[in-house]
């Protein structure tokens, strides 16, 4: 009885030790990503002040920081936030390798397609943030400044608060545009139809704005640039799963025709 019950523990005891050294490799992975990130921290700083930069225009600009530490943890924070982004392929990849192997052959080829489309959407919406919203974004702010009531009005943004803006602004939209991998997910799993997606367009419109309202600076215009291209995305969501659909009927009758 004993031999049995530990001749049952061995494949699980396997896959622990499988899994311990893939999280092992994960940890690595962000620990050297970050170590190359904190090196440049200052260079990637100046990439994610560009935008700044250029709403101030030639009038110039400062970002300021209001405590003895905050510059050192901003550059600590942009090692960790580029940690994550330049580790995240390896991240995905260990997971994919950890999980494959209990995959049959169909769902490996259906699921496959989705792990390689969730870095490329993510960094689309990382683009939009960071090359038309942010931008766009910043010279609105920046309109307030002048004169008030015979005082002059400046922005002084402090380097932390800039950064977690930016953060902000690159999580919001990379992580929404992952919302086509999602629901064509469901769909696969069979949670979802096109036809039920296609019912709760209105309920879609309504959450978009509410997600935008939630995830962005509370000003219009950021909030329209990440609505607008999620209802787009969810329109061809469901372009998308209606190709899905026929070309699993059609295999489906031809697996039939074949038997």
């Amino acid at each position: 009885m004993i031999n049995d019950i530990d001749d049952s523990k061995a494949p699980l005891l396997d896959h622990l030790i499988e899994l311990r050294g893939r999280l092992l490799k994960c940890v690595y992975a962000l620990f050297i990503t970050g170590a190359i990130c904190f090196y440049f921290s200052e260079q990637l700083f100046a990439i994610l002040v560009h935008p700044l930069k250029e709403a101030f225009g030639d009038a110039g600009g400062r970002l300021v920081y209001t405590k003895l530490y905050e510059a050192f943890f901003v550059q600590v924070k942009i090692a960790v936030f580029g940690a994550f982004c330049l580790s995240f392929p390896i991240i995905a990849n260990q997971l994919w390798a950890f999980v494959a192997p209990g995959l049959y052959a169909r769902e490996k080829k259906a699921l496959l397609p989705f792990i390689l489309a969730t870095p490329f959407l993510f960094a689309m919406g990382a683009s939009l943030a960071y090359f038309v919203v942010m931008p766009t974004a910043f010279h609105f702010f920046l309109e307030f400044q002048g004169n008030s009531s015979g005082l002059q009005v400046e922005a002084l943004p402090s380097a932390d608060a800039y950064l977690g803006l930016v953060m902000q602004f690159i999580l919001a939209f990379g992580i929404s545009f992952l919302m086509p991998v999602l629901l064509m997910l469901l769909n696969r799993a069979g949670f979802v139809t096109r036809a039920q997606l296609i019912g709760m367009r209105r309920y879609m419109i309504v959450g978009a704005f509410i997600l935008a309202a939630v995830l962005t600076p509370p000003d219009v215009v950021s909030q329209l640039m990440l609505a607008i291209p999620l209802l787009l995305l969810y329109e061809i969501t469901i372009v998308a799963i209606w190709f899905t659909d026929r070309k699993q009927a059609r295999d489906e009758a031809a697996e039939e025709a074949s038997a």
